[in-house]
């Protein structure tokens, strides 16, 4: 049979703070664009600088919530919340929010973002509103 082998672990908190530091932009940051997507189904949030390019970005099923719980507001606020240390890490202190869509997880990201200790400059409803929407079905011929 031979000799039996041990595998040691070595300590995995100390793995995962070098990957998680090793994920973040090196790019410091002032002032940030956050954008939330607030869906039925799920809540994307995205930090960008002032032209628009993506720095942070994270949604609830990349935490590891999966199905119904994706829409939740308490999903969303994890998300915001994992936002908002990263944004700390790489210097953020100011921020403008743009919100889009109408799932629950809206508000409790924006709470959560704002209970974090960034100044919130400006929040912005940018949801499509259809002016005229799709021609309705015909009635129904019985």
């Amino acid at each position: 049979m031979g000799k039996k082998r041990i595998i040691q672990k070595a300590d995995t908190q100390a793995d995962n703070s070098r990957a998680h530091a090793a994920k973040l932009p090196k790019k410091k940051l002032e002032f940030g664009v956050l954008n939330i997507l607030s869906t039925y189904n799920n809540t994307v949030i995205s930090l960008t600088d002032k032209e628009g390019n993506v720095i942070l970005s994270s949604s609830c099923g990349a935490l590891g919530f999966k199905g119904a719980r994706k829409g939740t507001p308490y999903a969303a606020s994890k998300v915001s919340e994992l936002i908002a240390e990263k944004a700390k890490l790489i210097g953020l202190k100011e921020v403008g929010i743009k919100v889009r869509g109408i799932g629950s997880g809206r508000e409790s990201a924006i709470r959560t973002f704002a209970s974090k200790g960034f100044e919130i400059r400006s929040i912005k409803d940018l949801t499509p509103v259809p002016h005229n929407g799709p021609k309705p079905p015909k009635p129904r011929r019985v």
